[in-house]
């Protein structure tokens, strides 16, 4: 008997879901099969990858928000908990909260649930995965998992096949016996009697052709090639290996290379050279990696090569929580380089967005001849969400190159842009010389007072004069209180608005994408008319706060809700602070 209608939210109705196990128990596998099958259902979804701190093996969960509308973000709390086995799931507590009304679902031969899930007054129900998975004829205890939960989610039984069928690589006999495991599966779940969940109606007719199903760090490297990426030099870190395991076939297939190096110093150092010899650029790491970085960023503004360091962030300081998402490398992307050394920094809003992001910071490099530190993280970098294409047609960066012997060349030339024709090492007549030193309009190493002056106010002025058009950031909403976010804290924001919205309270929300450098008059036009200001991130010091009250006068008394990883900002929590926060800044006739 259907206890819980399936929620109604800013993503539309959505059905959330967690699939959880030990290490090789194969949930993530199912998840992203469990996603696979909602797509081809016409549905969207999104899928969450959590672990322990040992990054590989040990306890893990995909969490799974799937709904008849985009899934920016997860839902408050979860309708259904299945576990293929409950070693060390007392540890995900905190990152998995269910309650009245949800039902726990494990195998009755693995023991009890933790006592941290039996408290919330879940349902709980026993049934036999392994010995059932076993008597099908020895499939993967996990495709019982994938037919359990697809059938409590709502997911028709053809379309979890067709998805199994679409990513087998192994023996047909094989594909049968977990063909026979996955349909019982759905037998099982099919047989759950007593109150559980509703599960989400499939809209009639409702087809996923054409859709896309892709995690943040594959839509940071799809945008990547987009913009014109052709050499990838990086050594591998979490989260953000699998950006470099997605490009390096795809860059293969398009005439480019991706070359491992020895250490993050060595690959940001190639990616230097690279574009130095005209081929556009790109590294990817984490804030470790990033931090080690920093001398040759500072190379490349002095030099004015065009990169693209792509920083999927995690938990800090040091090694801090290498599989975790916290959004705490804003300060030192743009305050972290010695010297007055100007640089862009990107933040894509989604994982949708790590695509145009990233193609739009490309762009942006190679237009600017400047680094662009690219803040993805590893929400965003290591979940999978179902999306629609992108619209626009790829339109690779151009960046101003010098013409063969162009009469009195000179590479560092002080325009009224800031941005001076770059020759590409052979070509004839326009030889240069590009390094960390101080420089002439040739290029020629000077100390004198007068070049640096030049260099630096050329260096910032191209950053600042450029025209970036409407996609610096999202602006939604003409209320006088507004809240402004970045990163993957904006789905959760945009949806918390949307409820605050349905019971009464109006807030306008600023996304940035364009993090630096900070332009005064696209944040004049964005916040016209607002009397007070709540900026919201996840971090534990309220980073993007203190940057924007440094750069920039915020109407009102501006304040801060900022809270650091691992647990996500979740829509409940930020709706009930919205409202607070707007009934405690209500229009009183008196302007603060």
């Amino acid at each position: 008997m259907p206890l819980n209608p399936p929620k109604a939210s800013a993503s539309g109705r959505s059905f959330s879901l967690a699939i959880a196990g030990s290490g090789g128990a194969g949930v993530m596998t199912a998840g992203t099969l469990l996603l696979d099958a909602a797509a081809r259902a016409g549905l969207y979804g999104l899928m969450v990858r959590t672990s322990g701190p040992q990054i590989r093996g040990g306890e893990a969960a995909a969490l799974l928000r799937i709904s008849t509308q985009p899934v920016p973000t997860l839902d408050d709390r979860f309708d259904v908990l299945l576990a293929i086995d409950w070693q060390n799931l007392n540890r995900f507590g905190d990152e998995i909260p269910i309650g009245p009304g949800a039902l726990l679902i494990g195998d009755s031969d693995a023991g009890d649930a933790p006592e941290v899930f039996i408290q919330t007054g879940a349902r709980l129900v026993t049934v036999p995965m392994k010995k059932t998975a076993k008597a099908a004829g020895g499939g993967w205890v996990n495709m019982i998992a994938l037919g359990l939960a697809g059938t409590l989610c709502g997911i028709p039984a053809q379309a979890l096949e067709d998805a199994l069928r679409a990513s087998w690589k192994r023996s047909a006999e094989a594909l049968a016996a977990n063909i026979a495991t996955l349909q019982q599966g759905i037998a099982l779940g099919q047989g759950i009697d007593g109150e559980r969940p509703e599960p989400l109606a499939v809209p009639p007719g409702a087809s996923g052709k054409g859709r896309w199903l892709l995690s943040g760090n594959e839509a940071a490297g799809c945008g990547a090639l987009r913009g014109g990426i052709r050499f990838v030099a990086a050594y591998p870190i979490t989260p953000a290996t699998e950006l470099l395991e997605w490009m390096s076939p795809a860059l293969t297939r398009l005439g480019g290379s991706l070359l491992q190096a020895e250490d993050e110093l060595a690959s940001v150092n190639m990616i230097i050279g690279a574009s130095y010899g005209g081929v556009p650029s790109l590294t990817a790491t984490a804030g470790p990696g990033l931090a080690l970085m920093t001398e040759a960023i500072g190379l490349a503004v002095a030099a004015e090569v065009p990169i693209v360091v792509v920083d999927v962030m995690r938990g800090g300081p040091s090694t801090g929580i290498p599989a975790k998402s916290e959004q705490s490398d804003l300060s030192f992307a743009v305050e972290g380089l010695h010297g007055d050394a100007p640089r862009l920094v990107v933040a894509p809003n989604s994982i949708a967005d790590c695509l145009d992001a990233t193609e739009w910071s490309v762009q942006l490099a190679e237009a600017l001849q400047a680094p662009v530190i690219v803040l993805s993280d590893q929400f965003m970098g290591q979940s999978r969400t179902v999306t629609d294409p992108p619209r626009q047609a790829p339109v690779p960066g151009k960046r101003l190159v010098a013409e063969a012997h162009t009469e009195g060349y000179m590479r560092y030339l002080d325009t009224p842009s800031g941005v001076s024709p770059m020759a590409i090492p052979g070509t004839p007549g326009v030889t240069y010389t590009a390094d960390g030193l101080e420089h002439t309009e040739r290029g020629i190493p000077s100390s004198g007072a007068r070049d640096h002056i030049k260099q630096l106010d050329k260096r910032l002025r191209k950053l600042m004069q450029h025209d970036y058009g409407s996609r610096w950031a999202d602006v939604e909403g003409d209320a006088d209180l507004a809240v402004i976010t970045f990163g993957s804290t904006t789905g959760a924001v945009r949806e918390a608005i949307a409820r605050a919205a349905a019971q009464g309270t109006k807030l306008r929300m600023v996304s940035l994408r364009l993090i630096s450098p900070l332009k005064p008059e696209l944040l004049d036009q964005a916040l016209a008319g607002v009397r007070q200001v709540l900026v919201v991130e996840q971090n534990h010091s309220g980073q993007l706060l203190r940057y924007l009250r440094s750069r920039y006068d915020l109407p009102g008394r501006p304040s801060g809700l900022h809270r650091p990883g691992p647990l996500p900002l979740r829509p409940g929590d930020l709706t009930r602070a919205f409202i607070d926060w707007a009934a405690a800044h209500a229009e009183t006739g008196v302007t603060a």
